[in-house]
């Protein structure tokens, strides 16, 4: 369905990826069929299985020995696939449904959230928008590729099939596999149930073996490709786009978080320690917030674009903030400066580094999983709003698992009803993409536009 004619020269952006799908037609008649592995998350989610089942001793060293020696060799034929995927199964056999159903649950939020490309998301948004029918197409199995589908608002899935037995995994698979022209007959499948019109939809992937796959779709994009798809899409005049690596950090990274938290922290303890002259325990925690945010950014390499800042006058407030990265707490100290306290989990209250400094700043330790205990650990936050002093807290309660929001918890909200003052959202990205979940170190990354109200944008920084 490719035409050899098209002529694409050089590496698309993800802007163009963008402007491209909002110029199309709208509607579920127009597919857009995404891979999985490599092209919306960085790496394979099947060794996110396999480093559990390592740890958990649930794989057989002979299982072991062959998945080995078969991905040194490599995956070239659907034999391969076949024999490999096979192996990989024969690790779930006997285990329940739901049982591998909660396992890809928690692997999703532990390991491969952290690894999804946040311009794979934006693209999936964009399709979204457009209300055209977003589908993932994977050789992986549901348990991999259902947690995110989910987390990114994707209703519909083609994966390989398990056999499932009574409830319970055989460890063999349940019918044909997804790769290559199996994954391809699945998409013409399900074009023709759903009454799309594959000359007008887009089909997204990064490995070779989806050739086939790519071209079932009038508009083929090779995201992350390797030599041999780069050289197809080249023949064939297919868009090419590249992600950011979502892969551990370089030295530079590393260099620049240290830097940034020893300023943050070194900011602080020399702002209270001169404020501590002036006899005011406030001041002295406003100064030392002042100088940590202050300092802590220029050392990190962390600009900030802000719109709405006009709405950071408003004190006291209850400051409501999305919180995606371990340099929220950097951000909102440049922001906010001074005149606020927050609310943390109970387990930052003995960290060597940032206990010290909330307890100094009054911050509300709360058990997230006692919620008496988090209510009655509020109660003196309704005090301070009442001295004048602002409160800091994230509603989700936690850092999202994905750039999208997760539910909000009450406590912010009875706080500030109790106290009679407003809520203040201020709305922060990139932060997610510059020190993601579960990593110690960040990277650059450029910010992107900003949404109506307050807006902490991340410009082009490092941390």
């Amino acid at each position: 369905m490719s035409n050899p004619s098209q002529s694409v020269t050089g590496p698309w952006s993800e802007e163009q990826l963008i402007a491209d799908v909002e110029a199309a037609p709208t509607g579920p008649q127009v597919g857009a069929f995404f891979d999985f592995d490599g092209t919306l998350i960085d790496g394979y989610s099947l060794a996110a299985f396999a480093r559990y089942h390592l740890r958990s001793w649930q794989i057989a060293p002979a299982d072991l020995g062959q998945l080995l020696l078969t991905g040194i060799r490599g995956v070239t034929t659907e034999e391969d696939f076949e024999r490999f995927t096979v192996l990989s199964m024969r690790t779930w056999a006997g285990r329940s449904e739901d049982e591998l159903a909660e396992l890809g649950e928690r692997l999703f939020v532990q390991a491969i959230s952290g690894s999804l490309y946040p311009e794979g998301w934006r693209l999936v948004e964009a399709h979204r928008r457009a209300k055209h029918m977003v589908v993932l197409a994977s050789s992986a199995t549901r348990f991999q590729v259902a947690p995110t589908a989910r987390a990114m608002g994707v209703e519909h899935i083609l994966v390989s099939p398990v056999e499932i037995v009574n409830g319970i995994c055989t460890g063999r698979p349940g019918g044909p596999l997804l790769w290559r022209a199996g994954k391809a007959a699945a998409v013409r499948e399900f074009a023709a149930e759903h009454d799309i019109d594959l000359v007008q939809s887009y089909a997204y992937s990064n490995g070779n073996e989806d050739v086939p796959f790519l071209r079932t779709a009038g508009r083929p994009r090779a995201i992350n490709p390797g030599r041999q798809l780069a050289e197809t899409a080249r023949h064939y005049g297919w868009p090419v786009a590249r992600f950011r690596s979502r892969r551990r950090p370089g030295a530079g990274d590393i260099a620049h978080t240290v830097a940034g938290l020893a300023g943050m922290l070194g900011g602080f303890a020399t702002g209270v320690t001169l404020g501590a002259l002036t006899g005011s325990r406030r001041e002295a925690v406003d100064l030392g917030t002042t100088l940590g945010g202050e300092l802590g950014s220029v050392l990190g390499g962390v600009r900030l674009d802000v719109y709405g800042s006009e709405h950071l006058a408003t004190r006291p407030a209850v400051f409501l903030f999305n919180h995606q990265s371990q340099l929220d707490v950097l951000i909102l100290a440049k922001l906010l400066r001074g005149g606020f306290t927050g609310v943390a989990k109970k387990e930052l209250a003995n960290d060597p580094g940032f206990g010290l400094v909330f307890r100094l700043a009054d911050v509300a330790f709360v058990d997230r999983h006692d919620h008496a205990q988090a209510m009655k650990a509020l109660e003196p936050a309704v005090q301070k709003l009442h001295e004048g002093i602002s409160l800091v807290i994230a509603p989700e309660g936690t850092r999202s698992a994905t750039p999208a929001l997760g539910p909000f918890k009450k406590g912010a909200f009875h706080v500030a009803m109790q106290a009679e003052v407003p809520i203040v959202p201020i709305v922060i990205r990139n932060s997610g993409e510059l020190m993601w979940r579960h990593h110690a170190a960040c990277g650059n990354r450029a910010g992107r536009g900003s949404p109506p109200g307050l807006h902490g944008r991340l410009d082009g920084g490092r941390a």
